[in-house]
């Protein structure tokens, strides 16, 4: 079992930068590929990228590749999600996720862990 707990959401202003943190407790963090995804009201949950257990490998959606980064430090069992230049459509709640298989994963039924989410909200 692993448990995820995110933090760092907030009310932002477009343009702006905010980094959401992802602590890992349970089974042995470093065996997990991590990945966020996120919920806009009304939408479905969409996949926002991933990085493999050894943080070598990452892979984004395309609406936030070049200002979104996924970084992990598996001392602190922490995974992070620095996001800049932010875009009132990044509004939403971000999760995230864990699956003991490969990161290149991007749907929601791939992963077996998730956190309860924490809400970002860009004003233009």
């Amino acid at each position: 079992q692993v448990r995820l707990v995110e933090s760092g959401g907030g009310l932002v202003q477009a343009g702006v930068s905010l980094r959401l943190s992802c602590a890992a407790s349970g089974r042995t963090f470093s065996s997990f590929s991590m990945a966020w995804f996120r919920q806009a009201p009304g939408k479905d949950r969409e996949f926002v990228g991933a990085i493999s257990w050894s943080g070598s490998n990452t892979n984004y959606a395309d609406s936030v590749k070049g200002r979104f980064t996924i970084s992990r430090d598996n001392a602190k069992n922490t995974a992070y999600l620095q996001m800049n230049s932010l875009k009132p459509e990044d509004t939403a709640v971000y999760y995230c996720a864990a699956t003991p298989h490969s990161a290149n994963r991007y749907r929601v039924y791939d992963y077996d862990y998730w956190g309860q989410g924490t809400q970002v909200t860009v004003s233009s």
